[in-house]
């Protein structure tokens, strides 16, 4: 099976140097915010979805939770497993496939970790894997970037200048999905990247949660937890419970 954008990407020591400004201070300020408004139990357990190099399991570790992260990324997970220990565990996985049944009691999937795939059917499916590996009244949290902002200040070409590497990107939104090439040169080599995230709404996401037998029971627009405004809010977080 050919390989998805996502899986060369992630998986380039590039990414990091490109997004190295995602800052711990705004991770932890989400989860602070989180479990300041959930309250989940001192035991409970916690599954990081697309976890990335796993800042945020690591946080909710040294909160005290116990912690598995995931990833389809082997690079991530392999940077990640450096922090493991009793109660923080990182694996390689593929959200679409169910891993885990009844046995967690927090799902999250944060920073724009999901519209990777090409149909809602593989949306579906991993949201159905999240919703089978919760518990009976697990909680999950999704994370999204607020498309409607997103498309509204779309800035078509831009150049950074990183670590001495100028990478060229260039936004558009065609198909349905934002997509973002990147180009650069390092070291005498050229490179060239896309990221390609589904434009998702608020209305896709209650239909594809209805489908996965999930609803949605608050929603938020930043990670102070205020008021969702499809107009001005940066971010779409949804808070959801078994159907």
């Amino acid at each position: 099976m050919q390989r998805k954008w996502f899986q060369y990407w992630f998986n380039s020591p590039y990414y990091h140097i490109l997004y190295g400004n995602r800052n711990d201070e705004e991770a932890e300020l989400l989860i602070d915010n989180l479990l300041a408004h959930l309250k989940p139990k001192a035991d409970s357990k916690i599954i990081d979805i697309a976890c990335g190099r796993g800042r945020h399991s690591i946080y909710l570790n040294k909160k005290g939770y116990d912690v598995t992260g995931i990833d389809l990324s082997e690079q991530n997970i392999k940077f990640a497993q450096q922090f493991e220990q009793k109660n923080l565990h990182f694996y390689v996985h593929d959200m679409r496939k169910l891993s885990y049944i009844n046995y967690f009691d927090l799902a999250l999937n944060l920073f724009t970790s999901f519209g990777y795939f090409e149909t809602e059917k593989d949306h579906v499916n991993a949201l159905k894997a999240f919703r089978k590996s919760m518990k009976g009244d697990g909680t999950f949290v999704i994370d999204y970037f607020n498309t409607q902002k997103i498309i509204k200040n779309l800035t078509s070409q831009e150049i950074k200048t990183i670590d001495g590497i100028e990478f060229h990107l260039s936004k558009f939104v065609s198909e349905g999905k934002i997509i973002k090439h990147i180009n650069f040169e390092h070291r005498l080599k050229d490179y060239a990247f896309e990221e390609r995230v589904q434009a998702f709404l608020l209305e896709d996401f209650e239909i594809m949660l209805e489908k996965s037998g999930l609803q949605i029971v608050e929603k938020f627009g930043n990670y102070h937890l205020e008021e969702f405004d499809e107009l001005k809010s940066d971010r779409l977080i949804l808070v959801c419970k078994k159907a």
